[in-house]
């Protein structure tokens, strides 16, 4: 009879994966592959996350996002109607840069994140699908369109450029102490 991994070992191993891959892995890849449910692989990444991994949820999948080397952050706030989500998107990542979030302050329960790790222009094309594909609505609908995003890239230069294009557009509103 085959012995199942503890919950440690089956946590040591979905760490393991998510190290490896360059690419999101979704939850329920994780569970296939782990032998356990999707809602096993949610609480074991969220302990993973508590002990202070760097694992994030995104779009496509959960990804391990430690990486070496020097990295540079900024917070932007915009704001923009909901069919000019992928304008403004397109417009950060065509510049090297990543974004990381989408943070609003909610009136009742206060500053709301959601981790979107955008990279590429797939990225902003897979984003926009799901919002289509579930009829949800991006979480700045909640604050008539005004919306903070963390970008980070490895160059400052890259960072005022994807900022230019954001003012460009008539979309950002201001910069914020990172």
């Amino acid at each position: 009879m085959e012995r199942k991994n503890t919950g440690e070992e089956r946590r040591k191993q979905l760490l393991g994966l998510l190290k490896n891959s360059t690419a999101p892995i979704t939850g329920a890849d994780l569970a296939a592959r782990s032998g356990v449910s999707r809602q096993v692989i949610v609480q074991d990444l969220s302990l993973l996350k508590a002990g202070g991994q760097s694992i994030v949820a995104t779009p496509r999948g959960y990804l391990y996002t430690a990486h070496e080397g020097t990295s540079y952050r900024r917070k932007v706030v915009c704001r923009h109607t909901p069919d000019e989500l992928g304008a403004e998107c397109d417009a950060i990542v065509d510049e090297g840069v990543t974004v990381l979030d989408v943070i609003v302050e909610h009136p009742v329960y206060g500053f709301l994140t959601g981790e979107l790790m955008l990279r590429s222009r797939r990225d902003v094309r897979t984003l926009i699908a799901r919002l289509q594909e579930t009829d949800s609505p991006p979480l700045s609908s909640l604050t008539d369109g005004t919306h903070i995003h963390t970008l980070e890239s490895d160059s400052e230069q890259a960072l005022d450029a994807a900022v230019a294009r954001l003012a460009a557009l008539g979309i950002l509103i201001s910069e914020l102490e990172a």
